[in-house]
Formats: C-alpha cells, structure tokens, sequence
C-alpha cells in the first residue's frame, strides 16, 4: 500500500511538472486599466431615441453607407436576434472573462513595462470564426458568438478541430494570440526549421502570459491530439530529418504542417490521429528546450534568430 500511495505521488509530480514546468511571476502589484464596452448589447437593444449614442460611442461600426435603416433591419432580424439571446445566456456576466484578460494584461506588463491596455470590446460576429479577435491600435475586438462551447448547436456543421476553441476559457488565448502577434514581425521564405521555430516562440510567450492555462489550450488541441503529439514526438522529429524538411524552402511543407487543419500530413496510413500544425507543436519544444538550457529574458528570446536558437536549444524529442 506505501509503495501505491508513492507511485501514485509520483505520478501526479510528473504530470503536474509536465503540465506547469512554467516560470510563474507575481503580478499583485501590477496595476491594468481594463476597459470593457459591450457593443453587442448597446447595438441589438437600441431604439431609434438611443441609436444616436450608440453610433457616437462605436464610430467604427458605423460608417456612412451604413444607415439606420439597416441598422433596424439587421437589430430586428430574427437570426441576429436569436444569436443574441443565445450569446446572453452565457455572456451575460462577464466578471470571469474579465479577470482572464486582467490577468494576462498583467503578465504582459510585467514583461513589457511599455505595454498598456487595449479597450475591449465584445460583438457579434455571425460566427465569423476566422475574425474571433481583432486588434487593431488601442481597440480589441471579440467576437463573442464564437465562444458559445464546442457543443453548441451553431457549430454542427463546423469541423471539430475548429469547435474545440469555440470555449469560453479559449478568449483569452486568442486575445493573448492576438497581443503576441503584434509583437512579431513577418518571416518570409525562410526554412521550415526556423518556421517552426518563430511559431515556438509565440507559444512560448502565451507560456508566460498565461501561466495558468493548460497546454491543450494555448495549442488548440483535444486530449486525444495533445496526447498523440506527446507521445510521438520522436517519431515526428524522425520524420522530419529523413524526409529532409528541416532546411526545406517549399512552401507546400506550410500547408501540411503549420496551417489549422483537422490533422497534419504525412501521408501515412494513420495521419487522421495526429493534430493539425504538429510543426508548431515541435516548434514549441525546441524553444522549450533553449529556454531550459540558456539563460535568457524573454526580450532576448524574441532577438535571437531562429538558427541560433535552433543551435544552442540542444533539443531532444521525448521518446
């Protein structure tokens, strides 16, 4: 029974490591603005006595073609309403998104001191699931009909790999994603190693922005992909090496290995029970293992180029 209860502790040490090996840092005193404006409910409540407002508050949305009378027309639809109410029955209270994105505006200040707030605020897309989050210089927009939960009636006809971020706690990734990506500066006909590479360390940063959210969901996977992306990573490495696709410039090697898809190619006989963009997945390791064995900030991090980090990361796949 003692050896048990030992292999048992065990067991949860190493995968409570594995899960949350992340630096964690006190972000108490850090002091955020959050702003949040809920177009979503000013617009589909409005009346033609407060739609002045509205338009004056959210100038954006408004342009010139765009006039009340369709305004009305889009208010009083009854598919737009009825994304509304359902979006409402979940979004109505907000304080739990809103301590999320607190939180994360806190860890990117702590590493960025420069950093200040977007204003948040949350709409209707007509589950445009492509635009879940838009920033775009002081404003961040969110599309709060993505988020109604996998399961949801509206996404019976999504793909899975796609409902599995239509979460509430997906929010948050997505406007850290969003952050991250400003952050970043295009990288254009290079390598597939340092492709992945770049991809690795935005999924670093969302390791240290948002130190308390599982590694399924920064990446976007179900249990079941991340588990076989862990448990083939090896495998995945050796791949790559025999196929010479490490220092390949073929730009059709994005497609099947860093792009959303349902899963990534191979063209092998069980490719449907990987994750899609598995190269992001190693990606991440490698930038795991550099960060492990050199003693960096995260500023240096994002100055070292990526075959330089490749070089120095002394990564070694899992086996």
């Amino acid at each position: 029974m003692r050896f048990l209860l030992l292999f048992l502790t065990v067991l949860l040490l190493f995968f409570s490591c594995s899960e949350k090996n992340i630096k964690k840092v006190d972000v108490s005193k850090i002091d955020i603005d959050l702003y949040i404006d809920r177009y979503d409910i000013d617009f589909y409540n409005a009346t033609p006595e407060t739609l002045p407002k509205i338009k004056q508050k959210y100038p954006y949305f408004f342009p010139l073609e765009f006039t009340d009378s369709l305004s009305f027309a889009k208010i009083n639809d009854k598919q737009e309403q009825e994304l509304f109410k359902e979006t409402q029955k979940k979004y109505s209270n907000f304080s739990e998104v809103e301590n999320q994105l607190t939180s994360l505006f806190k860890h990117v200040k702590y590493y960025n001191t420069k950093f200040t707030a977007p204003k948040i605020i949350t709409m209707l897309t007509n589950i445009d699931y492509d635009s879940r989050v838009i920033y775009a210089d002081s404003l961040l927009l969110v599309s709060l009909d993505v988020y109604l939960g996998k399961n949801h009636q509206f996404y019976n006809d999504y793909p899975k790999y796609i409902k599995e971020n239509n979460t509430k706690n997906h929010i948050v990734v997505d406007v850290a994603k969003a952050l991250i990506n400003k952050q970043f500066s295009s990288l254009n006909n290079r390598s597939f190693v340092e492709k992945i590479i770049y991809e690795g360390k935005k999924m670093y940063l969302l390791d240290m922005y948002l130190p308390e959210v599982s590694n399924k969901e920064k990446i976007g996977y179900s249990q079941e992909k991340i588990d076989w992306a862990e448990a083939n990573e090896e495998q995945i490495w050796m791949y790559f090496i025999e196929k010479d696709l490490l220092f390949s410039t073929d730009t059709k090697i994005n497609k099947r290995f860093l792009e959303d898809a349902p899963f990534s190619k191979f063209y092998l006989e069980h490719d449907n029970l990987s994750p899609g963009k598995i190269g992001v997945w190693v990606g991440w390791q490698i930038v795991k293992s550099y960060m492990n064995h050199n003693d960096v900030s995260l500023q240096e991090l994002l100055k070292i180029t990526e075959i330089d980090l490749y070089n120095k990361s002394k990564y070694k796949p899992k086996k």
